[in-house]
């Protein structure tokens, strides 16, 4: 894989193999990259958080694009030290990402710092985590307020219509195949 845009563009990422991941394919962060420029991200100036991160592939296309912080949530070791390795071959400074190798839920059990502006969720396949991981993550302060979350979900996943989540304004309902894609600002 390769990330698509910025300073590091073309450059070769490492991806996670095995059940449950499925890094977004070239054309999906293509797409959802341009949904983000359209409504007027500042990548220079966004905090990104990337939950169930598996590779990373959308926090570092993020970095890639000047994100002056990103933290990549990933509960699986193996994938965490992928996430690690390709920060080193991309040479991103260590000041500009933090890596988490915890269950997301735990993470979002506590306020953050500082809340983030761009929030990628790509939680596994067939689990239902999405409505709970972000109720958690609106409950502590995670999102800014006009922050955007972007997830990509099943296509058989409809976005939520009430409670914390239904309260964003849902501003994109995408299908890619077999992903949706929902963009919400906060």
């Amino acid at each position: 894989m390769r990330i698509v845009g910025g300073q590091y563009k073309g450059r070769r990422i490492l991806t996670c193999e095995g059940p449950g991941y499925r890094p977004a394919t070239m054309k999906v962060r293509e797409s959802v990259f341009s949904m983000l420029a359209a409504r007027g991200v500042d990548f220079g100036r966004a905090r990104v958080i990337d939950m169930f991160a598996g590779s990373g592939s959308l926090a570092l296309e993020c970095l890639s694009r000047g994100a002056p912080m990103a933290w990549f949530v990933e509960k699986s070791p193996k994938a965490a030290a992928l996430i690690r390795r390709n920060l080193a071959d991309l040479k991103v400074d260590k000041g500009h990402f933090r890596v988490v190798c915890k269950d997301l839920f735990s993470v979002l059990s506590k306020g953050p710092e500082r809340p983030f502006d761009l929030v990628f969720i790509d939680p596994p396949y067939g689990h239902d985590l999405l409505v709970p991981a972000l109720e958690k993550a609106l409950e502590n302060g995670w999102i800014a307020p006009g922050g955007l979350v972007l997830a990509e979900v099943e296509r058989s996943v409809t976005a939520p219509e009430d409670g914390p989540v239904g309260a964003m304004e849902l501003l994109t309902d995408r299908e890619y195949g077999q992903t949706r894609i929902l963009l919400w600002r906060n």
